[in-house]
């Protein structure tokens, strides 16, 4: 049998080549291509979520009022002080309430006094030095190469997320030991009548937090109880005039979404993105209030970890609702999940409609959000997530 010669086998290789890929791109105009590639997503994309991540979330005391930033020294105080509480009304023989408030009020201004010295001092160091500093180079880079090792080896992440590390617990104890023996005076009524308010404000709140908890375990599953829901930007763009900056129609339609699911759910409501103030100016003039807003993420890493941080923030919130396009929702929710927080997915609708055939360029919208959403998927789950900073 005689041999083909190598250019016919080129040719039909070309030939066949092209016939596939010709049908690839019709099939990329096609509704059907964009559906298989959300399956494929959805059974690919784990969301299974971080236990280690979850224990910041554990809390499920989610307030749109608390403001203290987790991992700070008020915030350890504050966690040591609603222990003692708690222990407290428990006890059969309680320690005074009111002094407890009063030996906490007074440790706040101690740990306030205490950071603002910290800062005058800095400030004076920086004022102090007028000529840099000239260090060789060798020394420079030797010094860089330390800074960078160690910040490889500090997580701020993990520090934030847990009050069991080394530092929280030594802080933990000395809290702990100022408030149940520091010597605390209150010299008049109106103090007293301060005090005794703001007690009352504690375990009001103590006690919401219990039956919130109480309310989960009767429910024996987390997952099906949101505590807050969550949109994340979509984009802004110009108005008509082309000079007022506006939400584009990603984020309109999401806003939208979270219209009918307010009615629904009286939760609150997380705004995520640089959109989020333009995003929460939207809801207002519609009458919803959105207090809480993560105005620094720049991309989807970012919204999903700066919202955790958030939520923890506030008290936080094992499950929330999520709100964002079909195509955006598996690698968000994976990313949610990785961050401690598990999503209940409500599926946001795109500005263009899939269609049987034509138009066909609508369908090839959401063909090219598959591909975009498809490869950022891949990547992030072989090489992690690029660009995406560890604290706002």
């Amino acid at each position: 049998m005689q041999k083909q010669h190598w250019m016919i086998r080129l040719v039909r290789f070309l030939s066949i080549f092209f016939v596939l890929f010709g049908c690839f791109i019709v099939f990329l105009y096609t509704p059907f291509y964009s559906n298989m590639m959300v399956k494929l997503l959805n059974a690919i994309v784990p969301v299974e979520v971080n236990q280690v991540a979850a224990k910041s979330q554990q809390q499920a005391s989610l307030s749109t009022d608390e403001t203290l930033e987790p991992g700070s020294r008020l915030w350890v105080a504050r966690q040591v002080y609603l222990k003692l509480v708690e222990t407290a009304l428990k006890s059969k023989d309680p320690q005074d309430l009111s002094v407890l408030q009063a030996r906490y009020q007074q440790l706040q201004n101690e740990i306030r006094q205490d950071s603002e010295k910290k800062q005058a001092e800095e400030k004076d160091k920086k004022e102090q030095i007028s000529i840099p500093l000239i260090i060789p180079l060798v020394e420079q880079a030797a010094s860089e190469a330390s800074a960078v090792q160690l910040e490889q080896q500090k997580d701020p992440i993990a520090e934030l997320l847990t009050l069991n590390n080394t530092d929280n617990k030594a802080l933990m104890e000395e809290y702990e030991q100022y408030l149940t023996s520091h010597d605390v005076k209150i010299e008049t009524e109106a103090e007293q009548e301060a005090v005794n308010q703001q007690v009352n404000q504690d375990i009001a709140y103590l006690n919401t937090q219990n039956n919130e908890t109480e309310k989960g375990s009767e429910d024996n599953n987390v997952a099906n109880r949101p505590y807050a829901i969550v949109i994340l930007g979509g984009g802004l763009t110009l108005a008509d005039n082309q000079k007022d900056i506006v939400i584009n129609k990603y984020t309109r339609l999401r806003l939208e979404t979270t219209l009918a699911l307010e009615k629904q759910f009286s939760l609150p409501i997380v705004l995520s993105g640089v959109e989020a103030p333009y995003m929460q100016r939207w809801l207002e003039q519609r009458g919803i209030k959105a207090k809480l807003l993560e105005n620094r993420s720049m991309n989807t890493c970012e919204n999903t970890r700066f919202s955790s941080l958030l939520l923890q923030k506030k008290g936080g919130a094992p499950t929330v609702l999520l709100i964002t396009d079909r195509y955006h929702m598996p690698r968000t929710r994976r990313l949610f999940a990785l961050n401690g927080i598990a999503t209940i997915p409500v599926e946001a609708p795109m500005p263009t409609t899939l269609t049987q055939w034509q138009p066909a360029k609508q369908n090839y919208d959401h063909s090219r959000r598959a591909n975009y959403e498809m490869l950022a998927t891949i990547r992030d789950m072989l090489f992690g997530s690029s660009g995406c900073r560890e604290v706002p």
